[in-house]
Formats: structure tokens, sequence, C-alpha cells
């Protein structure tokens, strides 16, 4: 007997064709019954290689006369992440807020000065679980916009708000899934960040900032958040976001690494670079990790009930890279796409080929959940 959320997907898939089904959606989670129902409404778009390296990796003027910032328009997608957020509401991205993988990696090279493997590597970390590998398409957000006929067709969830993986519990600016919502600006939140930078580092966001409110956030969400999970790929993300700010939102001639205040507020809550914003003067990606990993090591875990933490040893640590890795691509993408068949097998390979090439050489055994075409 079909689920009821299987009628639904199904009656949503064939009631209205191509458009019933947004080709930005995520397919991960599906049934296989869903899964025959929405990919035939589906364009399929060959996955393509990711962008190299970009030839001139110097401090930059970004917020330029080709990429002014902009308010959004009706529709428009924004999500979890201010970095992205802001790359498309200054048209690195498309402003829609729906992008390629492609188009990721080139907008975070060119609009931060991220380095290479890195933005290959989290951009198709978070493509895999939440992008459609039919379409090679990736929402930066969350849900769609209900739109259509009265009554709307139902919103669908994906793209960068699908908990645990990408985004995750204990962000900086963004509440925890548990208490409703997980993308939006928290301006709580954000005075604890302006409370955290005034007492450790003289009104300014830095490593020593980002050690001290990381540990808070932690604090905070064990104390108050009974499904609180930090464990791999969320343990690593949760520390990497900390130090984004410090390398992607300083202007690349400044070589201090204090983050002004008023700066970090644009990024965090209007998506919006300062007049004359130059990128970083070199290609970056989570520096500073270690330090703010250091100044409050905790293990790997989640919560059993409130304020119950309880450590994880099977969930990867910084000591564990190839760990994350392998747990990522035979745990995480195996229990979405236990048994996929046909192009979207081919698709999910190919880019989880993509995912392992960003890896240095040497440093991991690739594993291969579907087998090698």
């Amino acid at each position: 007997m079909l689920s009821l959320s299987t009628i639904s997907v199904l009656v949503l898939a064939l009631s209205g064709g191509v458009s019933a089904f947004p080709a930005h959606a995520s397919l991960a989670g599906y049934s296989r019954e869903e899964l025959d129902a929405i990919i035939p409404t589906l364009e399929f778009r060959a996955p393509t290689l990711p962008p190299g390296p970009i030839n001139d990796t110097s401090a930059k003027l970004v917020n330029d006369k080709a990429h002014p910032w902009k308010p959004l328009r009706r529709g428009d997608i924004r999500g979890p992440c201010p970095g992205l957020n802001t790359l498309a509401s200054h048209g690195w991205l498309p402003r829609s807020g729906v992008a390629t993988p492609a188009q990721i990696v080139t907008a975070v090279q060119e609009g931060f000065n991220m380095e290479n493997t890195i933005a290959i590597f989290v951009t198709y970390a978070a493509f895999l679980v939440d992008g459609n590998v039919i379409t090679n398409q990736l929402s930066i957000g969350g849900k769609t916009p209900e739109t259509g006929p009265d009554p709307p067709k139902p919103a669908i969830v994906g793209g960068l708000d699908t908990h645990a993986v990408f985004e995750g519990d204990a962000s900086m600016t963004r509440g925890d899934a548990f208490f409703g919502d997980n993308h939006s600006f928290n301006e709580t939140l954000f005075d604890e960040f302006v409370d955290f930078s005034n007492r450790f580092g003289a009104g300014k966001y830095n490593l020593t900032v980002a050690g001290e409110l990381r540990w808070q956030r932690i604090q905070d969400s064990i104390a108050n958040n009974p499904t609180f999970s930090f464990v791999s790929p969320r343990f690593f993300t949760a520390y990497a976001e900390s130090t984004f700010p410090i390398n992607f939102f300083i202007d690349g001639r400044q070589s201090d690494g204090q983050l002004d205040l008023t700066v970090a507020r644009g990024f965090f809550k209007d998506s919006r670079m300062p007049d004359g914003f130059f990128r970083a003067s070199k290609p970056m990606g989570a520096d500073g990790i270690g330090n703010v990993a250091a100044a409050h090591p905790i293990p790997p875990g989640r919560n059993v009930g409130l304020a119950n933490y309880v450590p994880d040893p099977t969930s990867a640590n910084f000591s564990s890279f190839c760990l994350l890795y392998t747990n990522f691509v035979n745990q995480t993408i195996r229990s979405l796409y236990p048994a996929p068949t046909g192009i979207l097998r081919k698709a999910l390979n190919t880019n989880l080929d993509f995912f392992f090439d960003a890896i240095p050489a040497g440093g991991c055994t690739q594993v291969f959940p579907y087998g090698q075409d």
C-alpha cells in the first residue's frame, strides 16, 4: 500500500507537469515510487566538470558596477549561509538564489577568493545532499515559494535549509531547527555576536572571539535543544563557519584579521557588501579553524535528552578527515539514496567523483557506494 506522502508526491508530479516539482528541489530521501514519478517530469542536465582555479587571485574590487547590491524580488530565495546570500544579492550568483554547482564554485572564488579545492569540496558536499542531481541545480535557501492556484501548491523542502548536513545546530546568527526557523537572521544571536566581540575582541570579531563564541553557541544548544546534534559533517562546518567571516568578510586590503561589526551586520543581516569592498588578497579556506577548535575542545556528539551531551565515537573529528569523507558517502548519501538506478545513479556517481577529486591526492581512498560505471 502506498503511503500518504507517496500519494501526495505522485499527485504533485503527475498533475502539474514539469512545473509541479521544482527543478532545484532535492531528490534526497524520496522513495523509489516517488522518484519514479518525479524524475520523468524533470529535464536531465548532465553534470559538468567543476571550474578550476581563477587566474587572478589578488585583492580585487567586488562590490563594483557590474555587481551592485539589489533588494530581493518576489520569489528570490535566500537561506542559512550569509556568504552565498550576499553573492546572490550582488549578482555573483543568480539573484534568484538557484544555481548550478559550477556557478557556486565560480562565484565563491571570484567574489570572495575562496581556494579552489575548498570551494569544490564544500559545494559538492552541499549539492549531493541539498541539490537536484538530475537538473544540476541547487537552491541556496529552503522551501520553494508557494505558487499557483488558490489554494497554492504545497511548498517543497530543499536547498541548504535541509537540516543537519550543511546547515546545522549552534549557528552563530541562525537558530537551531528545533526552534522552528534555521535560516532567518536572528537579532538575539547577533547581539550575542556583538557582545562577545566587545568582550574578547575590543569591539571586533577575530579568531579569539570565534573560539569563545563557538563554545558558547555549543553550550546554548546543549542546554536548550533536546535534539542537538554535533556530529560529522556538522562538527566540521560549525567550526569552519566561525572562521569564514574573518577570511571572507574583511576587506582584502586589510591584514589585521579584525572584522568590523557594522560590516558584519551588513553581510549577516542584509546580504550586503560594504561600499568599495575588496575580496581577500589570496585564496582562503577555513584558515584558523584549528585555533577555534583548540580554544574549547569538545568531541563530536549529541544530546540524549535536554542538557545530556553524549560523545559519539563513530563520528569523524579533526584527526580523522578521511572518516569524514567515508561516513559522508557511505552513511549520509546512502541513507538519502539507498538504491538509485538509471540516470539518478549515474548523476550521483559523477558528482561523487567531483567531490572526491577535491581531496588532496593520496589523502583518502575513494569509496563507491553505487559501484563504478
